[in-house]
């Protein structure tokens, strides 16, 4: 079943309020707070914040509520959500009248365990799969909670040593796709090519920062932002040890496929078709 709704996953440090020098100096495309003006199509739109990846919560209440004022939104408010919460009817009711819920960052275990296998996620799941224009969005460990798995723990190193990686598991709205985010900024390459390496059915998309993909049609998916998203293909691999290696010794692997994607550029995910790119912005 194709869903009527859309997701979109954010690299993390999403432009907020136009300020940083760096990405206004080096980058043509940048265009201020353009990734958080797609949440909806309406400025009424009811959009639910929903901050249980962060240890602090005010902070981060009140940094969106300042960038989303200047937006232009009206209806959005802030959901914590603990674990003795989950299966409270006012939550229940408040995402069941949403438009579009936003996963901030954080720690994304907090939002697997909290979520995983909940009346909340099945209810988000109902509406994804039936609802039109209903979208779940989530930045940096709230995008990285989205797919089936979920990497946890990793190192971040020049070699992909075999045991350095921990996995869980996710709210399930993209059944085949590993995501990392803040990905060149913090030198992921390593960590989501070792992913996808034992997870080979899986698509590893790696977001830049102030850069997300957007999915309609559960795989047709459009980058928009000011950095780089990388896609990054397993499936037809040659030669690797990754299946033998000793705990401690690096991996190697042949054949590997990426793709990179900038502003506008467009890809079939269930096809593994690069459609180009759109012509113009919103």
């Amino acid at each position: 079943m194709i869903p009527k709704g859309r997701l979109i996953i954010i690299g993390g440090k999403e432009d907020k309020d136009g300020s940083d020098p760096e990405m206004k100096s080096k980058n043509n495309n940048f265009s201020p707070k353009e990734i958080l003006k797609l949440l909806v199509k309406s400025k009424d739109d009811r959009i639910e914040v929903i901050t249980t990846a962060t240890s602090d919560p005010e902070d981060m209440r009140e940094t969106y509520t300042k960038t989303f004022k200047e937006i232009g939104y009206s209806n959005f408010d802030f959901l914590d959500i603990c674990d003795d919460q989950v299966h409270a009817d006012y939550h229940f009711k408040r995402i069941k009248e949403a438009k579009t819920i936003f996963f901030t960052g954080g720690d994304q275990e907090r939002i697997c365990k909290t979520l995983e296998q909940s009346v909340i996620t099945d209810l988000l799941k109902e509406k994804y799969r039936n609802e039109e224009d209903f979208t779940i969005a989530g930045t940096s460990a709230g995008a990285m909670c989205i797919p089936k798995i979920v990497i946890v723990e990793a190192i971040n190193g020049e070699a992909i040593l075999e045991h350095d990686i921990e996995f869980d598991t996710g709210l399930g709205f993209l059944e085949n796709c590993i995501i990392d985010t803040h990905f060149i900024h913090r030198a992921r390459f390593g960590r989501l090519v070792h992913a996808v390496l034992l997870n080979r059915e899986c698509w590893g998309i790696g977001l830049g920062e102030d850069t997300a993909l957007v999915i309609e049609d559960g795989y047709n998916a459009t980058c928009r932002g000011s950095g780089m998203v990388w896609l990054v293909d397993a499936e037809n691999i040659g030669q690797t040890n990754v299946d033998s290696v000793e705990k401690g010794f690096p991996v190697y692997a042949e054949n590997l496929k990426v793709h990179i994607l900038t502003d506008h550029c467009k890809i079939d995910l269930s096809k593994d078709i690069f459609l180009g790119t759109e012509t113009g912005k919103d």
